[in-house]
């Protein structure tokens, strides 16, 4: 079974930066998309980031210029830079996965505040 594991949340101030990091396990060969979505208290869930085995960079509107996602193929790790964050950021961000399937991370939660 793959598994996904994030780590990296935390708390931030506004203008602040956060890191986060993703890596799966039970994994063979390289998985053809990574990226982390993430949910606000009631909000529906949202594309953060997304990024191709072959390096092909899809943001949400809402992130683009501020957020960099980046992933490591032979180690089938992905990472989110964080910067310039905003209190509406808040919310808990999964890690996401897709081969022939479709896998999620159990979750962190980033809070910006002052």
């Amino acid at each position: 079974q793959v598994q996904l594991v994030e780590s990296g949340g935390g708390l931030a101030q506004p203008g602040g930066s956060l890191t986060l990091s993703c890596a799966a396990s039970n994994i063979i060969g390289t998985i053809p998309l990574m990226g982390w979505y993430r949910q606000a208290p009631g909000k529906p869930r949202e594309l953060v980031g997304s990024v191709s085995s072959g390096g092909k960079l899809n943001y949400g509107d809402s992130v683009k210029g501020r957020f960099t996602i980046s992933r490591d193929n032979g180690k089938n790790t992905v990472t989110l830079q964080m910067n310039s964050l905003r209190p509406e950021d808040t919310a808990v961000y999964n890690c996401n996965a897709r081969n022939v399937e479709e896998y999620w991370g159990k979750g962190t939660l980033v809070v910006v505040s002052s």
